[in-house]
């Protein structure tokens, strides 16, 4: 067992020493942080504003690009404030917060990627019955249902972890993260490392299998249609891969970090890489969906620029 002593705040070993380059990497990021905000926001906006646009397919959407505001604003106010500390510590109970936020925008975001998959099942492979199966009541009952899950999902996993005594204090991170937090911790109880464990099962690939099976019955049904039909589909669906591709992989490689030792890669590609579908997927979602879908592509003209 590892020697106990009081651990009061943690320090993120990542950051290193930027000097002031911390001014350059600052600007960058609010940049970015803005505009991944006023993009998901705008279309959000569109989508309430125009009655059109009032169907489950948009009001699912809805769910998932308040989660990109979300998620962004969990991590890049943090990593702004973190260049500008000399000691890079972070209070427990901020970055419990951190951990808490982090996991549940996860979760989040699988589970509404889920939700539309099946929404786009439901509209492709049965058609007649879509305004039936997909009405007001069931798409509201589908939004409770994913934020309720992620909170659930997100709080039992973190009560194992704020639970913990803590025998070391540096994660070598931009951020908390929560497997490398208990790696830190002097014991570790059984019930922790089974949730531990059970959280990427849970949060990932039960959602990501919800996925794969509809989007194949979507492929089989789609073989036997038109052209025109097989076209539809590729259009709503393709933004939907997209952000399902990069999320799978950026996250796989994120818990792969943490929970193995990949030397074969160096200390900033691991910084980076773990951090790439973080920072490129709030924005690559509303660019996806708002240019993709002709319905909002054509609303967004016509609210932002005036535009028949």
């Amino acid at each position: 067992m590892k020697n106990s002593t009081e651990v009061l705040s943690f320090v993120l070993a990542a950051y290193g020493n930027i000097g002031e380059l911390k001014y350059l990497y600052f600007c960058i990021m609010l940049l970015w942080y803005l505009s991944i905000c006023v993009a998901n926001t705008a279309v959000i906006m569109v989508i309430f504003m125009d009655t059109t646009l009032h169907e489950p397919m948009y009001i699912l959407l809805c769910n998932l690009l308040a989660n990109e505001i979300g998620v962004s604003t969990a991590l890049y106010p943090f990593i702004m404030s973190q260049m500008f500390s000399d000691t890079h510590e972070v209070t427990l109970p901020w970055c419990f917060l951190q951990i808490c936020c982090l996991t549940t925008s996860a979760s989040i975001e699988f589970c509404s990627l889920a939700a539309m998959a099946y929404d786009r099942y439901v509209a492709i492979c049965c058609p007649l019955h879509y305004n039936v199966i997909m009405n007001a009541r069931r798409v509201g009952t589908i939004t409770v249902v994913v934020w309720m899950y992620s909170f659930v999902n997100s709080l039992f996993s973190f009560s194992f972890v704020i639970r913990l005594k803590f025998c070391g204090n540096v994660i070598d991170k931009l951020f908390c993260d929560q497997h490398l937090t208990i790696k830190l911790a002097c014991s570790v109880s059984v019930l922790s490392k089974v949730s531990n464990r059970l959280y990427p099962f849970v949060t990932i690939v039960m959602p990501f299998s919800l996925i794969s099976v509809s989007y194949v019955k979507i492929l089989v049904v789609c073989r036997n249609t038109s052209e025109e039909s097989r076209q539809k589909a590729v259009t709503t669906c393709t933004p939907q891969i997209v952000s399902i591709s990069i999320l799978f992989i950026g996250l796989i490689f994120h818990i792969s970090v943490a929970r193995f030792d990949v030397a074969l890669v160096s200390d900033k590609a691991h910084i980076f890489l773990t951090l790439c579908f973080l920072i490129y997927q709030p924005m690559l979602t509303p660019i996806m969906y708002g240019f993709k879908l002709p319905k909002i592509k054509h609303s967004l003209k016509r609210f932002l620029f005036n535009r028949k």
